[in-house]
């Protein structure tokens, strides 16, 4: 790694709006809470265009789910909701997160996502990553090299390359998910709300998810991910 200073986070998680990380691989960041590693999540964006809910009642949630999870840390760079793009002013407080964070692996949305803010974090995190350890990129903050970039799944499945067995974190999991009553449970808090496709079972389908990623390796439930690049042996 490059930098004088050892690592800060085990796991950063980016994340383009507060539940994105919980859904993806809210198992797998309990399983290394637990284990007594340090995990943060970044979120970009407040989600301020949701369908319900707004910003105020998100970070709420975020919270009561962020003690679910067991972080050591949670931030919001307060970005454009469903304006995410790879500006320079965009990725330099990416970077300057990694930088401070000085996280061993990054997480972020597989690109392959139906949702644009997911696709476009992913692909954002993916030039972060690769700007923090270039030493005359923000001259003034020390750069960075995380040893790895690992893409979880949101909206759509794919074939994973790690699967991580989330089976007896499952609950804590679905707890967290539950923190975010203005996504996900119907008739939502206010009057002012609306059906959505997250309103209606979405919270089934993420456990069905986690069962299939299980059922081909005898496991109840797990978590499917995508590196960019070999994982060393004993990385985690």
């Amino acid at each position: 790694m490059s930098g004088k200073t050892a690592p800060g986070l085990d796991l950063l998680v980016f994340a383009a709006h507060p539940d994105d990380a919980e859904i993806g691989m809210g198992g797998t960041i309990i399983k290394h809470a637990d284990a007594g590693r340090k995990v943060g999540v970044i979120d970009l964006t407040y989600a301020e265009m949701s369908s319900n809910g707004d910003a105020d009642t998100r970070q709420r949630e975020a919270a009561a789910a962020s003690r679910e999870l067991g972080l050591a840390v949670r931030e919001n760079l307060g970005l454009p909701d469903r304006g995410l793009i790879a500006s320079k002013d965009q990725l330099d407080r990416m970077v300057s997160a990694i930088r401070r964070h000085r996280p061993r692996v990054v997480f972020a949305p597989y690109p392959a996502d139906r949702h644009p803010d997911h696709a476009a974090c992913g692909r954002m995190a993916e030039e972060a990553v690769f700007n923090a350890k270039l030493r005359r990129y923000l001259p003034e903050e020390p750069a960075w090299t995380a040893d790895l970039l690992i893409y979880y799944f949101i909206n759509d499945v794919h074939a994973p390359g790690i699967i991580v067995d989330i089976t007896k974190e499952q609950p804590r999991k679905m707890a967290a998910l539950r923190a975010y009553r203005s996504q996900f449970e119907p008739a939502g808090e206010t009057a002012d709300w609306v059906e959505t496709p997250l309103t209606r079972g979405y919270l089934d389908q993420v456990e069905a998810r986690d069962r299939l990623f299980g059922q081909p390796h005898r496991l109840l439930y797990a978590e499917g991910f995508i590196a960019k690049g070999a994982i060393p042996v004993g990385l985690f």
